[in-house]
């Protein structure tokens, strides 16, 4: 393709994202961190994230954020949640008008509560905005893995252009129009995936983990639903999709988080150690609050803020959980 892009973001899920689309067109990589950029440039590996891939030797990486944005024809933006706007902020005098920004980030901005591409509208308006999302572990992926995601944005036109450029190989990218549905699946199943994970961590079984997924999914359409997103999408690769893969799988770090505080250990302990950022602690938060705003029970998700607030203890909120009382499928609860 002729489009020239720049990403932003040199952790596991943007190094990967950047390696699927070198495989279409030219793209230069930002990161932070200069001995990351040298890495990546010299010896195509990125180790700290993804210790055994071999990136393509046509990825190039800048810690000149300037060189990564002026002059893109497109945009991919994988920076955690609460640095996001800093970042769009930094850019909006490099990019060039009307070029299309990708977020690939999984939250919510906490001071806020907006989602991703609302905070590019509001930063960049005049920019087509969309999402990269669904059930991808990026191990898995570099390791040449078979994975599906969902690029959603608005603009029809727009969409089916981009979609050339992240589709190739093993890596199938379909298209939705309900932005608010994929991002809102993204940010919410980091939620359950605690809650599963502090199953886990207290040795319950598959049938506790099969309830808890089931359970939270109906949490996450519920939100959904209200805030204005179709249902349909939480039953696709954004929502039930990327919910059981980091509900499951051991490379999740907010299945992870929810597993070391399944073992007694403390928020804080665990949050000090990691390196990578977990989603779903921090978006905890500004996820209850909306949770209030719009009316909709969720008694996983709040008995897993009350723990990532220190409130409560892992064990606590399981018992709370199973001591949950009877009714009808289609209630809360």
């Amino acid at each position: 393709m002729n489009l020239k892009v720049g990403l932003l973001g040199g952790g596991s899920w943007g190094t990967t994202v950047a390696a699927l689309v070198a495989r279409n067109a030219p793209i230069t990589l930002w990161a932070r961190d200069q001995n990351t950029v040298l890495e990546i440039n010299e010896d195509h590996t990125n180790r700290k994230y993804l210790p055994d891939a071999k990136l393509p030797p046509r990825l190039v990486a800048t810690n000149d954020l300037e060189e990564a944005v002026a002059g893109m024809d497109v945009l991919i933006v994988g920076i955690p949640s609460q640095s996001f706007r800093e970042i769009l902020n930094d850019i909006k005098n490099h990019v060039r008008p009307w070029v299309p920004i990708v977020s690939l980030s999984k939250g919510l901005e906490l001071s806020t509560r907006m989602r991703m591409t609302e905070i590019i509208k509001d930063v960049l308006p005049e920019h087509p905005c969309g999402v990269l999302t669904g059930p991808n572990l990026a191990r898995e992926i570099m390791a040449g893995y078979a994975a599906a995601s969902v690029l959603a944005m608005e603009d029809e036109v727009v969409v089916k252009k981009l979609q050339k450029l992240f589709h190739s190989g093993l890596f199938r990218v379909y298209t939705n129009h309900d932005v608010m549905g994929c991002e809102l699946g993204g940010v919410l199943k980091n939620i359950i995936a605690i809650a599963a994970g502090m199953g886990d961590g207290q040795g319950a079984g598959d049938n506790t983990r099969s309830a808890v997924i089931t359970r939270g999914l109906a949490e996450i359409t519920r939100l959904g639903v209200a805030m204005g997103a179709e249902v349909q999408t939480f039953s696709g690769l954004t929502g039930m999709g990327d919910l059981v893969a980091t509900c499951t799988s051991p490379q999740s770090r907010n299945r992870s988080v929810g597993y070391e505080l399944g073992k007694g250990r403390s928020i804080k302990e665990i949050i000090d150690e990691m390196f990578m950022v977990a989603e779903g602690v921090k978006s905890a938060p500004a996820v209850m609050s909306l949770a209030d705003e719009y009316q909709v029970e969720m008694p996983i998700a709040r008995e897993v803020y009350g723990v990532v607030q220190g409130e409560s203890s892992a064990k606590r909120a399981f018992r709370g959980l199973l001591r949950a009382g009877i009714g009808s499928e289609s209630e809360p609860g």
